[in-house]
C-alpha cells in the first residue's frame, strides 16, 4: 500500500471517529464559500475610493491593505482546518493565538509602511478595517447559516 493512499484511509478514518473535526471543515468550506466574494468586492471597493481620495499612492495602499486583510482571514480558516481533528480546546487556544497573532501582524504591516512614501498609510488601514470587517461578518452569517450543532456527540453504536 502506497503512503497516500494510507494517509487518504488514516483521514477518512479520523473523519468518521471525530464528529467535531467533520464539522469543523464543513464550517471552515462554508465561511470561504461565503465570505470570499464579499472581501473581493470591498477590496475593489477601496482601491477605487482610495484612487478618488488620494491618488495612486491611496490605490496602491488600499489595493495592499486589503490583500493582507484577505490573506489573514484566509490564514484564519487554514488554521481552522489544520487543528479540526484536534481537541476542541486546543482549537479554541489556536484560535485565540491566531486572532492575536493576525492582529499583531496587521498591526506591524500598517507601522512599517509608513516608511515608504509610495503608499498613503492610512488607506492601507482604512482597506485593512474595512476588508477584516466584512469577512468577519460573512463568517458569522455562514456560521448561522450552516446547520452545524454546537455540541457534536460522537456516535455511540
Amino acid at each position: 500500500m502506497s503512503e497516500a493512499t494510507g494517509a487518504a484511509e488514516d483521514a477518512a478514518r479520523t473523519a468518521e471517529v471525530n464528529p467535531h473535526g467533520r464539522a469543523v471543515r464543513r464550517l471552515a468550506d462554508a465561511m470561504l464559500r461565503t465570505a470570499a466574494w464579499p472581501a473581493v468586492v470591498t477590496v475593489l471597493v477601496s482601491v477605487v475610493v482610495a484612487a478618488f481620495w488620494v491618488g495612486a499612492q491611496g490605490a496602491l495602499g488600499a489595493l495592499i491593505g486589503g490583500v493582507i486583510a484577505s490573506a489573514s482571514s484566509l490564514l484564519t480558516l487554514w488554521l481552522m482546518r489544520m487543528t479540526s481533528d484536534s481537541h476542541p480546546m486546543f482549537v479554541m487556544v489556536a484560535a485565540l493565538g491566531g486572532y492575536i497573532g493576525k492582529m499583531l501582524v496587521l498591526f506591524a504591516v500598517v507601522t512599517l509602511l509608513r516608511v515608504f512614501t509610495a503608499v498613503h498609510v492610512p488607506a492601507v488601514a482604512i482597506a485593512i478595517l474595512a476588508t477584516v470587517l466584512v469577512w468577519t461578518f460573512a463568517e458569522v452569517r455562514a456560521f448561522r447559516r450552516t446547520r452545524i450543532p454546537t455540541i457534536a456527540l460522537a456516535n455511540d453504536s
